[in-house]
């Protein structure tokens, strides 16, 4: 039998290897990209909300550390078919409990990258003027 943390090495690397939902979203209605200037992580959430306000379809991209583009894959599952205001109270407490175990500060930072990025993006409408 694994031990938790056996576990959730899996689970990251899973996420990791085989992200959910990583690539562009072709229809998105809003976007947001950040990166972490400590190490570089960046990380691009692409979502599209229907007219109530509700997430028909997201996607991230970006390029980092294993925590960092392990986390966005999880959030990306975590939030799909919610509503903005489900996003906007989801803490940063829970997106730490999501990822799962226990991180140093700088490393949070990591973690906490696709949170802040996906709290921003739900901000920032994308012009429909080409």
């Amino acid at each position: 039998m694994p031990s938790e943390e056996e576990f959730y090495q899996e689970h990251i690397l899973d996420h990791y290897e085989d992200p959910f939902h990583r690539g562009h979203l072709a229809e998105a209605t809003h976007a947001h990209e950040d990166k972490n200037p400590l190490c570089g992580d960046v990380v691009r959430i692409e979502l599209a909300l229907d007219d109530d306000g509700k997430i028909k379809n997201v996607y991230f991209n970006g390029d980092g550390c294993v925590i960092s583009q392990a986390s966005a894959s999880m959030l990306i599952e975590e939030m799909y078919g919610k509503t903005v205001d489900d996003i906007k109270s989801f803490t940063a407490e829970q997106m730490l409990a999501l990822y799962g175990p226990r991180l140093t500060p700088n490393r949070q930072k990591c973690c906490l990258l696709s949170w802040k990025v996906l709290q921003s993006a739900v901000h920032s409408p994308l012009t429909t003027d080409n």
